[in-house]
């Protein structure tokens, strides 16, 4: 896609305007915003905000943000009738302090609505040439239309897939199948990577809970990043709900600051790996003494916390037949 405007007469503009609701943001939205950005001195965008809508408005104005950062993004609550250009141009001047010198729209309310601002109309790419998408296909379907999708969008509507279990139980190389059979981003687990760096201090066998209140920090951080780059689906060696277990594991209690963060993330499935498979000394582990009682516990907390998850057991091919089974339903499934 050549992203060029569509506006050829090289006017310039000390102030524009871009409103709509960005539900969600997506490539057409984002050609009308690097169009206008081209145009002007200073960008508005204006970002619909009415209840119920998820993603939430706050949100979807965070990714334009992130996408845009020369530009100014505003949040107001959309409680107009759609086809009252007026009033809107009325809120527009109350959010600008005053009128615009331009609106860019790929809408047939363009023109009214600058004409009640007393400003110029730039309509870019209204019949969907450019780029031929809307926010109620991808609404529909946001895994269809992946490709119109940048990477904070695509991080929100990625299938979150979390492998977990006690030790041994091989967590880490169904991760790395399964997203290897979807060619896609997995996430390490970061607690792995953090004991290994105490293995040789004096203390490196005593934990402390603020320590498992960073790694779930860090486990989510590396998710969200990881979900951005992903391919539709992202696979989770571990989540901050499994340090939850693993510290009531080291600390013998419950940590509500891992849990708390835990409660941040939102997953499509669990996928329990089964401890029937013979415990291998890899020259780490120290549970092998309680792993059944780590398996049930995972099975309880999921079940307590009414997370979605299910048992995968036998040969190593066999274990990725089944999440692979399980995985596909989920993809067909549309994002809440």
């Amino acid at each position: 896609m050549q992203n060029i405007s569509l506006y050829k007469n090289n006017m310039k503009f000390t102030q524009g305007v871009v409103v709509g609701k960005f539900y969600p943001p997506h490539k057409g939205h984002e050609f009308l915003i690097e169009t206008a950005l081209a145009q002007c001195e200073q960008l508005t965008v204006i970002v619909c905000d009415k209840p119920g809508q998820v993603p939430h408005a706050s949100l979807r104005a965070s990714w334009i943000q992130k996408l845009f950062p020369s530009a100014h993004v505003h949040v107001t609550v959309d409680d107009l009738d759609d086809d009252d250009s007026v009033a809107w141009a009325g809120r527009t001047k109350e959010i600008l302090g005053g009128a615009p010198d331009a609106v860019f729209t790929s809408e047939d309310y363009g023109d009214p609505y600058a004409a009640a601002l007393g400003c110029k109309h730039i309509c870019v790419d209204h019949p969907r040439e450019a780029v031929p998408i809307s926010g109620t296909r991808v609404r529909e379907n946001p895994l269809a239309q992946w490709e119109f999708l940048s990477p904070p969008i695509r991080g929100y509507y990625a299938k979150r897939i979390v492998i977990l279990g006690a030790e041994s139980t091989g967590t880490t190389t169904l991760a790395k199948d399964l997203a290897a059979h979807y060619q896609t981003t997995w996430v390490p687990e970061y607690g792995r990577s953090y004991a290994e760096g105490k293995l040789f201090d004096a203390n490196g066998t005593n934990w402390t809970s603020e320590e498992f209140t960073h790694i779930a920090e860090m486990q989510n951080k590396m998710e969200d990043a990881l979900a951005e780059v992903c391919n539709k689906v992202l696979i989770c060696d571990t989540d901050a709900f499994a340090t939850s277990v693993w510290h009531e594991r080291y600390m013998e209690s419950r940590s509500s600051a891992v849990e708390k963060l835990a409660n941040t993330m939102k997953h499509d499935l669990y996928i329990l790996t089964g401890d029937e498979i013979p415990f291998v000394q890899d020259g780490t582990r120290d549970g092998e003494h309680i792993r059944h009682w780590m398996h049930s516990r995972f099975e309880e907390r999921l079940a307590e916390t009414g997370r979605t998850f299910v048992v995968v057991r036998g040969t190593k091919k066999e274990r990725l037949a089944q999440a692979i089974a399980l995985i596909d339903k989920h993809i067909e499934q549309k994002h809440p």
